[in-house]
């Protein structure tokens, strides 16, 4: 009985011992696994600092009656950025402008304002002066959805009074202007372009996600963003960016002409990013974007257009971002 309970005993101890070494090294894998996995995010501190520098250029591209015609925005500017709260989930970033340079030309006219040089001849200059270091603010969350812009309409408003003494048709055209290239939604739709909007769930190297955000200014459309991770380590990802663009042909916008219009264009934008993984910010950006299909213009007898016109359109941008941390 007692050589029974021996050899039954020596029989488990075996079965442990093999079982030991078959668990160690799927632990192990285990492990090797998790280390291969990483989590993106937003972090933010109350109280931290940055500075984001934009340089940019967009050119849309028109052909009406066989005649070529461009229209060229240029942007240079410095943006301050304080993180002034935190909570779960989300924290409110003030954003300053503190160097802007606007160049936009087209067939009827053209503004160059730099708003720290005062040009009595050009109104806009004005205008942008007066938002220079004026706070609004971000709602963003950690994973980088943009939840509103807060302020900054009011400050447009407030600095549209510089065109009263315009004419009704001017101080139109340049209120509609400063909101296309300046007002909350442009901003929020520039700032979800720019930003990375992170998984919620751990990731790898060659992992793919995707978000879908609207176009919330000038053309009607939305834009599918994917980004794919490349590289990373204990401080830095690169991330490639893709998207694309389309528009509704349906619904109608207002040109830069003031010709009401519909828009049937698809695009692609490119963008490669290098993050700091500490705030999650990407420290440089590099992004092109380009559009093409067609313009409807819609019968308007003040614009003399006599019945609905298709206006071939092509609109390219490129533009390089850096943002660090200053305190």
């Amino acid at each position: 009985m007692f050589k029974i309970y021996s050899v039954m005993m020596k029989r488990f101890f075996v079965s442990m011992a093999l079982g030991a070494t078959i668990a160690m090294p799927a632990f192990a894998q285990q492990q090797d696994d998790k280390r291969d996995y990483v989590d993106l995010s937003y972090n933010f501190l109350k109280g931290q600092q940055f500075e984001l520098k934009q340089e940019s250029r967009s050119e849309t591209y028109t052909t009406v009656d066989d005649v070529m015609q461009r229209v060229t925005r240029d942007f240079n500017n410095t943006i301050a950025i304080e993180v002034t709260e935190t909570s779960d989930g989300h924290a409110t970033l003030t954003f300053k402008y503190k160097e802007l340079k606007f160049n936009f030309n087209a067939r009827n006219q053209n503004i160059l304002v730099d708003a720290a040089v005062p040009n009595e001849k050009e109104p806009f200059q004005a205008a942008l002066k007066s938002i220079i270091d004026q706070p609004f603010s971000v709602d963003i969350s950690s994973s980088g959805y943009i939840n509103k812009v807060m302020g900054l309409d009011d400050l447009l408003d407030k600095a549209s009074a510089t065109f009263t003494n315009l004419k009704p048709d001017e101080q139109t055209a340049y209120k509609k202007l400063m909101k296309d290239q300046f007002g909350g939604n442009a901003f929020r739709t520039w700032l979800e372009q720019l930003l990375v909007i992170y998984p919620l769930r751990s990731i790898k190297t060659g992992t793919r996600w995707e978000e879908n955000v609207p176009i919330r200014t000038g053309l009607v459309g939305d834009i599918s963003l994917y980004w794919n991770l490349q590289t990373w380590d204990s401080q830095t990802a690169k991330i490639n960016g893709t998207g694309k663009v389309n528009t509704n042909k349906v619904e109608t916008f207002t040109t830069d002409d003031g010709i009401e219009a519909t828009a049937e264009i698809n695009g692609d934008i490119m963008t490669n990013y290098l993050i700091d993984r500490t705030s999650g910010f990407p420290s440089i950006a590099s992004q092109n974007t380009e559009m093409n299909g067609t313009y409807t213009y819609k019968a308007n007898k003040a614009k003399k257009i006599k019945s609905d016109v298709k206006v071939p359109v092509k609109i390219v941008t490129n533009a390089s971002y850096k943002i660090k941390r200053m305190k």
